[in-house]
C-alpha cells in the first residue's frame, strides 16, 4: 500500500489564478490557452506599499483595459525559496495575441499618460519596486485533463499552491484524467485547478498545475480529504497500487512546489 506521504506527493503533482479562472471560462474548452509568466524580485529599498500603489494603477489604466489579455493575476512570495518573489501572470486566448497585446497596451499607456514626462516619472518610479533581473516562461493550459473552474469572487488573497513537475517523454503513464475526476474535483477544499505544460522557456519537461485554497488551512484539510477519495476509490490496496504505479510513469519523479497570495483588486 502507498504511504500517505507518497499519496499526497502524487496528488500534488496535479497542481498559475483565479489567475485563470474567469480567462478560461471565456474560452472554449478544448481550445488550450497560452500564459506567459514572468517572475521579477522586489527591490528591498523600495516601499512595499508605494509598490501595490503602482500596480493598482497600471492594472486600472492599463490591464483591466486591455481585452486582449483575457485573464492576469500578480502572485507574491508566501512559501518559496526566495521571498522577492512577484510573479506576473497574463492569460492570451492565442499566441498571435501575446505580441498584439503588448502594442495594445503601449496605447493603453499613452492615453493614460499623455504627457510624456508624467508618463516617465511614473514608469521610473514603477521599474525602481523592482530589480532588474527577471525570468520570462510561457506555457499552454492541458485540456485533456480536466480543470476545475474558479466559481466565486472574493476580496480576499487566496492561496496559490504551484506544483512544477517533471515529464517523462517516454509516452509511459496514464491515469491524470481519472484521477482529477474521481478525486480532485470532489475536493471541496479545492477551490480551481488548472494544468499547464512548457510551450516556450528554459526546460521542455515543464508541466505546472495550480491549486486555489481560501486559506493555508484549507490546503493541509484538503490532503486529509484527498487520502479519504483515494481510498474510497480504490478500496482494494492492489488497485491502488497498481493505478498509482501506472500513474508515476507520466513523470520523471522530479518536482519542486511554491505557494503564492494573490491581490484581488488586480485579478482579471
Amino acid at each position: 500500500m502507498k504511504t500517505r506521504s507518497t499519496l499526497l506527493g502524487l496528488v500534488l503533482w496535479m497542481v498559475l489564478a483565479c489567475v485563470i479562472g474567469n480567462a478560461q471560462e471565456k474560452q472554449e474548452k478544448e481550445n488550450p490557452v497560452f500564459i506567459t509568466v514572468t517572475t521579477l524580485h522586489r527591490n528591498l529599498n523600495s516601499d512595499g506599499k508605494d509598490w501595490k500603489v503602482g500596480e493598482q494603477e497600471y492594472f486600472d489604466k492599463v490591464t483591466s483595459k486591455n481585452d486582449l489579455i483575457i485573464g492576469s493575476e500578480i502572485l507574491t512570495h508566501y512559501y518559496t525559496d526566495d521571498n522577492t518573489e512577484i510573479v506576473l501572470v497574463s492569460v492570451y486566448k492565442t499566441w498571435e495575441d501575446i505580441e498584439k497585446a503588448g502594442e495594445v497596451s503601449d496605447e493603453l499607456i499613452k492615453k493614460a499618460w499623455p504627457d510624456e514626462k508624467a508618463r516617465k516619472t511614473f514608469f521610473d518610479k514603477y521599474d525602481s519596486y523592482y530589480s532588474p533581473v527577471h525570468s520570462d516562461e510561457i506555457y499552454q493550459s492541458v485540456t485533456t485533463i480536466g480543470r476545475k473552474e474558479y466559481k466565486d469572487e472574493t476580496k480576499k488573497p487566496m492561496i496559490v499552491y504551484i506544483r512544477k513537475s517533471q515529464m517523462n517523454f517516454e509516452g509511459k503513464g496514464k491515469g491524470l484524467k481519472e484521477f482529477n475526476e474521481k478525486v480532485t474535483f470532489n475536493d471541496p477544499y479545492i477551490k480551481a485547478y488548472y494544468p499547464y505544460r512548457h510551450s516556450w522557456g528554459s526546460n521542455s519537461t515543464d508541466f505546472l498545475e495550480a491549486f486555489f485554497y481560501d486559506s493555508l488551512t484549507d490546503l493541509e484539510k484538503s490532503n486529509e480529504k484527498v487520502t479519504e477519495l483515494i481510498k474510497s476509490t480504490w478500496p482494494k490496496e492492489k488497485d491502488q497500487d497498481a493505478f498509482f504505479d501506472e500513474l508515476q510513469k507520466s513523470f520523471t519523479g522530479k518536482h519542486s512546489d511554491y505557494i503564492y497570495r494573490n491581490i484581488p483588486s488586480v485579478s482579471k
